[in-house]
C-alpha cells in the first residue's frame, strides 16, 4: 500500500478551512480529483516518506487481506500501536505486496478476512497461491502472528486466517502469538490481539525498541485521506457503529410491482446535522433489534425473568433488552450449539457436533434459529447469565449505498429486499429487513452509521469507462455510481447489466435507468429476467452475447463491478468473464485467466459479493 506525506499542522488547517468552503458537488469533485492524483502516483510506483521513525528501529512488516474493510482497519490500527512502540512499519494490502520480500520480512503481522467457501479476499488471492506454492521461500528467523476475521454462522469460519498461519509455520516462521480467530464482533479479540502481539515484538527487538516513544507525526489530514472521503479528525463525524446516528426516514417506497415474488423496498434517510459523509461504493450500517414476539417466545421457553439484569459489553440491560438489541438470537453457528450442548447436557447436540456428522449439522443449522434448538433439546433450570454466555453479539446490517452524495447532500438512500419465509413450521422475518420495511416509515428514526468500502470505488479517472453488473438489490450501488458520475459530468461511458426474475415486476429504479439512457449517463443497459422465458436467463448469458463490445470496452481500458450473491452469481460471472476474454482475445484458458487477475491487481475488477 502506498503512503502519502501527512501535511503540517498549518497545511492542514488551511486545506481545512478551504474544504469546507466547498458545496458537496465541489467536495466530490475534489475527491475524484485527488483520488485521481493518488492513482497516478501509484502507478509510478513512487513512495513518498514514511512517518518519521529512528534508524535504528526495528522493522515490521503489516499484511492485509480485506474484502470490505474491516481488516484493513485491524491493520492500520495496529500499525499505530507499532509505531508507538518504536518499530518502522510498512503497512501493505496483500494486492500491493511484493512477495519477493518476504524471506527479508523477519517481523510479519497478517490481518485477514475470510469470504465465500473459506476463500481470501480477492486483493490476496495472488499472495496466498504464491505462498502455498513451491516458490514461496523457506522463512526460518521469521516471526510472524496471524489475526482471522470470520462469521461463525459460516462452516469454514475464518479458514483464510488459518490456511495463512499453518502455512507460514509450515515454511518455517515462528509464532509470536496464537493465531486468534474473531467472530463478526471482532473488536474486542481484535484489540486483544494487537496488544499481545505488540508485547511479543517488543520482547523479541529488545533492546531497540528500548525507551522508544511515538514517533510517527501525523496530523489526521493528508491527501489520501481527502481522496478517500475521510475527513480531518477535527471534522470527522461523531458518530459510528457504536454510537449511531438517529437518522428520520425521509421516504419508503416498495419498488417491485403487484404480484412480484419479491419484496423490495427504496428507503430514504436524512443525514441533515450529523457530519457523516460517504462516496458511491460505501455501506449503510443499520443498528437493529430482534423481534419482539421472538424475544418474548424465546424468554418464556427459557422461563428466565425478562426484567431481569444482565451486563453487556457496553452496559447493564435488562434481560428482555438485552435479547431485544444486543444479542443475536437469529442465526445459528457450530460456536453457540457447543456452549449450549454442554449447558444443556445434551448427548443428541454433542452427538451432532461429532466429527464425522458435518453434513448432518450443516442440514440441522439452515433454516432454524436459537428459540428452535432450546425447543428442541431444553436446559433444565438455565441461569440467564450461563444462557446470555452462550450468544454472540447482535451485529448491525450492512446496506450498499443507493445513492451519491453530490446529488442528494444531507440524505442516504438504501435498496432493501424484505426476508420473509417459513421453515421448520414457523415464519422467519429478516431482522433488519422487515424492520426497515414495515416500521421505517416517514418520521421514524433508524440508528446508522457509514461504513467505508475501500476495495468498491469508482475509478479516479472521470474518463474511464465503467462496466457495472447488478442483479437484484444488486443494483443498489451501481444507482449511486451513475448519479455520481453524472452530477460531476464523468465523461466516461457506463454499461449496466441487470438482471432479476419478471420484467413487469421486477425492474428496479425502470424509470430512473430510461431516463438515464436518454439523457445520456448511461451508454448501454443489458436486461435479464430469468423467469420471463422458459429458458432461464442470466446476467452472465447477456456478457457472453456481449462478449466482443464487452471485451472491447476492457481493452480501453474499462472497470469492472460486481454486486451480488456470492455463491453462485458472482462465480459465474467471473467464469463468463475468463471464457469472453479468451475468446475474444485469442488468448489460452490460463492467459486469459491471468488477463483477469491483472484487472483485480489494477483496481479495475471490483466485487461487492455477500
Amino acid at each position: 500500500m502506498q503512503e502519502t506525506t501527512p501535511l503540517t499542522a498549518q497545511q492542514a488547517q488551511l486545506l481545512s478551512q478551504l474544504v469546507q468552503g466547498l458545496s458537496t458537488e465541489q467536495l466530490a469533485w475534489v475527491r475524484g480529483f485527488l483520488a485521481g492524483i493518488n492513482h497516478s502516483v501509484k502507478q509510478a510506483g513512487t513512495q513518498a516518506p514514511a512517518a518519521t521513525a529512528s534508524a535504528a528501529a526495528p522493522q515490521l512488516t503489516i499484511l492485509y487481506g480485506s474484502q470490505t474493510g474491516h481488516a484493513q482497519e485491524v491493520a492500520e490500527h495496529a500499525k499505530t500501536r507499532a509505531v508507538a512502540a518504536g518499530f518502522k512499519v510498512d503497512l501493505f494490502a496483500m494486492g500491493d505486496y511484493k512477495a519477493s520480500r518476504l524471506k527479508n520480512d523477519k517481523l510479519l503481522l497478517v490481518a485477514v478476512s475470510t469470504q465465500g467457501e473459506g476463500e481470501p479476499p480477492d486483493d490476496a488471492r495472488d499472495f496466498y497461491e504464491f505462498l502455498h506454492g513451491e516458490k514461496a521461500p523457506k522463512l526460518q528467523g521469521t516471526r510472524f502472528a496471524v489475526l482471522g476475521l470470520g462469521d461463525s454462522s459460516y462452516e469454514k469460519f475464518c479458514q483464510a486466517g488459518k490456511d495463512f498461519d499453518t502455512r507460514l509455520a509450515a515454511l518455517g516462521a515462528e509464532r509470536l502469538v496464537n493465531r486468534v480467530d474473531s467472530d463478526v464482533d471482532y473488536d474486542a479479540p481484535a484489540e486483544r490481539w494487537i496488544e499481545e502481539a505488540v508485547e511479543a515484538l517488543k520482547r523479541v527487538a529488545a533492546p531497540a525498541t528500548a525507551g522508544a516513544g511515538n514517533a510517527a507525526g501525523n496530523d489526521g489530514f493528508s491527501l489520501a485521506a481527502l481522496a478517500s472521503g475521510v475527513a480531518p479528525a477535527a471534522a470527522a463525524s461523531q458518530y459510528s457503529r457504536k454510537h449511531p446516528f438517529e437518522a428520520t426516514v425521509l421516504e419508503n417506497i416498495k419498488l417491485s410491482g403487484r404480484g412480484s415474488s419479491k419484496e423490495v423496498h427504496h428507503v430514504e434517510l436524512s443525514l441533515e446535522g450529523s457530519g457523516l459523509t460517504y462516496e458511491p461504493g460505501d455501506a449503510l450500517g443499520v443498528v437493529v433489534k430482534n423481534d419482539d414476539t421472538l424475544v418474548d417466545d424465546l424468554i418464556d421457553t427459557l422461563a428466565l425473568d425478562p426484567q431481569a439484569t444482565t451486563t453487556t459489553q457496553d452496559s447493564t440491560l435488562t434481560l428482555r433488552d438485552a435479547f431485544l438489541r444486543a444479542y443475536d438470537i437469529t442465526t445459528l453457528s457450530r460456536a453457540f450449539l457447543e456452549k449450549y450442548a454442554a449447558l444443556a447436557e445434551s448427548t443428541e447436540l454433542k452427538a451432532l457436533l461429532a466429527v464425522g456428522n458435518e453434513a448432518a449439522l450443516r442440514d440441522y443449522l439452515y433454516g432454524r434459529d436459537v428459540l428452535d434448538v432450546v425447543r428442541q433439546f431444553p436446559a433444565r433450570k438455565v441461569k440467564a447469565a450461563e444462557f446470555v454466555g452462550t450468544l454472540r453479539t447482535l451485529q448491525p446490517r450492512l446496506y450498499s449505498i443507493a445513492s451519491s452524495l453530490a446529488a442528494n447532500p444531507e440524505a442516504v438512500h438504501i435498496t432493501v429486499g424484505a426476508v420473509r419465509y417459513d421453515s421448520h413450521g414457523r415464519a422467519r422475518r429478516g431482522v433488519a429487513s422487515t424492520y426497515l420495511a414495515d416500521i421505517a416509515r416517514e418520521g421514524e428514526t433508524v440508528p446508522v452509521y457509514i461504513e467505508a468500502n475501500r476495495n468498491f470505488k469508482l475509478p479516479g479517472d472521470t474518463n474511464a469507462p465503467v462496466i457495472m453488473i447488478g442483479p437484484g438489490t444488486g443494483i443498489a450501488p451501481f444507482r449511486a455510481f451513475v448519479e455520481e458520475r453524472q452530477a460531476l459530468d464523468a465523461p466516461g461511458k457506463n454499461w449496466l447489466f441487470f438482471g432479476d426474475r419478471n420484467f413487469r415486476t421486477d425492474f428496479l429504479y425502470q424509470r430512473e435507468w430510461q431516463r438515464y439512457v436518454k439523457d445520456g449517463a448511461l451508454n448501454k443497459i443489458d436486461l435479464a429476467f430469468s423467469r420471463d422465458t422458459e429458458d432461464k436467463v442470466y446476467v452472465q448469458h447477456r456478457m457472453r452475447e456481449q462478449g466482443k463490445e464487452l471485451y472491447a470496452w476492457l481493452q480501453e481500458g474499462a472497470h469492472l463491478y460486481v454486486c451480488g450473491d456470492a455463491d453462485q452469481m458472482a462465480r459465474d460471472v467471473n467464469t463468463a468473464l475468463v471464457d469472453i476474454v479468451a475468446e475474444h482475445g485469442g488468448l489460452a484458458a490460463d492467459a486469459a485467466a491471468e488477463y483477469v487477475k491483472t484487472l483485480q491487481r489494477e483496481k479495475r475488477y471490483q466485487r461487492d459479493v455477500y
